[in-house]
């Protein structure tokens, strides 16, 4: 593996948290000139191949970043060797990341808001389930985490 960050960001059916996050820091590493490879999964295969969901897709739009483009798909053990990180939004989804960790996987398996001082083992606001007023509440937490791994990143480069 080279000495380049990639990242993979992982969330239950990778339709609104995750793709929110993975915009949210390609947009950050880019305006930091950070070279990485960004992707997001979903633990379960309920969407694969389907865009974001709409209100995630406008919630992005609202800051810039367009992510209607991405699409689906379920975590593979073979993300495991490619990745250097893999981050997940919850607890519940961490547990199912590394119950999914294959011997020879070499990424950094945490959970995303971890990378947020203050924020250590709390879960991204998941608006699927939770609301749709919950949406700020998720892009607020994905750009800090966002941000905060660019930083982490840019200083280890």
């Amino acid at each position: 593996m080279s000495d380049r960050h990639s990242v993979l960001f992982v969330c239950l059916g990778n339709v609104c948290r995750s793709p929110l996050a993975e915009g949210a820091f390609r947009a950050a590493a880019q305006r930091a000139g950070l070279d990485v490879e960004v992707d997001s999964a979903g633990t379960a295969d309920y969407h694969i191949g389907k865009p974001p969901n709409p209100r995630a897709i406008a919630e992005a739009q609202k800051h810039g970043i367009d992510i209607s483009n991405l699409r689906a798909r379920q975590l593979h053990t073979r993300d495991f060797a490619r990745f250097t990180h893999i981050f997940a939004m919850d607890r519940q989804n961490l547990e199912d990341v590394k119950a999914r960790n294959v011997t020879d996987g070499t990424a950094r398996i945490g959970l995303l808001l971890d990378a947020v001082p203050g924020r250590e083992g709390a879960d991204v606001a998941d608006p699927y389930y939770d609301g749709e007023e919950h949406l700020s509440d998720t892009w607020e937490d994905v750009a800090a985490a966002a941000e905060a791994l660019v930083a982490r990143f840019s200083t280890q480069s």
